[in-house]
């Protein structure tokens, strides 16, 4: 019938658009599969040599001289790996050596040998004496940490040790007994071995935000040894502190503009209890070594600090004596790049943090003068925990994890490498997504074309029970309208039967 052998064809078309596909189209989205999860496919470009560049020894000689230079300069900046993979295979006094210069310059937040040998020296250009306590405060700090079995790779790093040489400076600084009194050896030794104790239980409470713990060893433990000898003792006396009682004659014209540019410096030497200003550029240059990133914040943090003196109308002889500007310093290397990933809005955060930590630590002079104590650093962990704890929603300030933590440039290229991973994570999710619509679009195609070949199918079933019931009623018309020649045929017959019996009965 008509409708019998489309029927079929509409059942082979159906079959052949499900999966796995016998069509054409099938076979083709089958072909593009390949080309679409490689999203840069080879082209015809690559493999001829027509169209290949030709070799460029310029840039190839330029990207060669910088690869070198670069690899020269980590030899003795940033952290200096390759020196401290080489330490590792020497004998200890030697390794001892190396922990302890970088302790001297974990002050400034610096892993790097050549640094605190560049800061010792500036340490012996302020004065012997102090340089001896801070060399042996870092010693046995580190020793301390050894026999306690803390991390050796936080112990090569130095940072077990840069809370004792604060401690055995400080202690020769704020003694009045002057110089090379040896009996203070004796309690720098022992305070300094509690060190390690006090950071690591401090790490403990820390950790669980992911904190450093700065100096707040070295605080603990020089105000300790302050409250409990004070200025009247016999063996250990210490530099009275007493709060200011009468108001600072301030006249902007007697201001030396010089000694004021000349505080900049000196308040970064300040960081080690020094007041040389040449001291100060000593330790400008050792910072520069190994990180600009941190120099140009201590620079920076230090003018932050005499402009909040100026703006806070303290003494210029305190400003002169870079009294404002040491704490800055240190909050300002620890936001610009150490902590953060350095973008301009961590920039701008980190000056923030240096003028909050000038105005905080005016605030904690005054009250601490009160109770014949210094203001050490504590105005600094203050505000750069503060900061630390910040929780915002720009996406450019990234705190960085504690255990990333090195130096600002690496910290840098962590970030971007960050960046880039979250970019290319982004751009495969968009991609995915991406298929899956397109993958979604072409089954309700698939769908909506089957469901109309269904409906097609039905309306040609419909059309053929349709046409076989109107062929039915036309032959039981066609039956009924022709009844005589029915009964005519049947006379014949009888006819026919009743000769057949004559011819027989005639033969018999």
């Amino acid at each position: 019938m008509p409708g019998s052998h489309s029927a079929k064809d509409i059942h082979k078309q159906i079959i052949c658009s499900t999966p796995p596909a016998c069509s054409s189209r099938a076979a083709a989205f089958t072909e593009l599969q390949p080309l679409m999860a490689n999203p840069d496919p080879p082209t015809e470009r690559d493999d001829s040599p027509v169209d290949r560049d030709p070799e460029q020894p310029g840039p190839r000689n330029q990207q060669r001289a910088r690869a070198c230079f670069l690899k020269a300069l980590s030899y003795f900046s940033g952290d200096m790996k390759v020196f401290g993979k080489w330490m590792e295979r020497q004998f200890f006094l030697l390794q001892l050596l190396d922990w302890v210069l970088r302790g001297a310059a974990q002050v400034m937040f610096v892993n790097n040998p050549l640094s605190g040998l560049i800061i010792f020296a500036g340490l012996i250009l302020q004065n012997y004496w102090w340089a001896l306590n801070g060399f042996v405060g870092t010693l046995f700090a580190t020793i301390s940490a050894l026999i306690l079995q803390q991390n050796r790779g936080a112990i090569a790093s130095g940072l077990y040790g840069y809370n004792g040489i604060l401690v055995g400076l400080l202690m020769a600084v704020f003694s009045d007994k002057g110089d090379w009194y040896w009996w203070l050896l004796l309690p720098n030794i022992f305070l300094s071995m509690m060190c390690p104790i006090v950071s690591s239980a401090l790490a403990s409470i820390n950790s669980r935000w992911d904190l450093p713990v700065f100096t707040l060893p070295f605080n603990i433990l020089v105000c300790l040894h302050i409250v409990a000898t004070g200025h009247y003792n016999h063996y250990f006396p210490q530099v009275l502190i007493q709060p200011r009682t009468e108001l600072p004659n301030i006249t902007w014209a007697d201001i030396d503009v010089s000694r004021l540019f000349m505080s900049v410096p000196v308040g970064v030497g300040q960081v080690y209890g020094c007041d040389n200003p040449w001291t100060g550029g000593i330790f400008i240059i050792s910072l520069f070594i190994s990180s600009p990133i941190t120099c140009a914040h201590a620079v920076l943090g230090s003018a932050v600090g005499m402009v909040s003196g100026l703006a806070l109308a303290a003494p210029f002889g305190d400003i002169y004596f870079g009294l404002w500007g040491y704490n800055c310093v240190l909050a300002c290397i620890a936001i610009g790049g150490m902590f953060y990933a350095l973008t301009w809005q961590v920039h701008l955060l980190a000056i923030a943090c240096a003028f909050f930590c000038a105005y905080l630590g005016s605030a904690i002079a005054n009250m601490m003068s009160t109770f014949g104590l210094p203001s050490c650093t504590w105005p600094f962990c203050l505000s750069a925990l503060t900061f630390l704890l910040l929780t915002t929603g720009i996406s450019t300030i990234y705190k960085l994890p504690l255990a990333k933590v090195t130096y600002p440039e690496k910290n840098l290229r962590y970030y971007w490498k960050l960046k880039k991973q979250e970019k290319i994570q982004m751009a495969d999710k968009e991609r995915i997504e991406s298929e899956e619509e397109q993958k979604q679009v072409k089954e309700e195609m698939m769908v909506n074309e089957k469901d109309q070949l269904r409906q097609k199918l039905e309306r040609l079933e419909e059309q053929r029970s349709a046409g076989e019931a109107s062929d039915d009623k036309d032959e039981e018309t066609r039956v009924k309208s022709h009844p005589p020649a029915v009964k005519l045929l049947g006379t014949e017959d009888i006819r026919h039967n009743d000769l057949t019996q004559v011819t027989v009965a005639d033969s018999v």
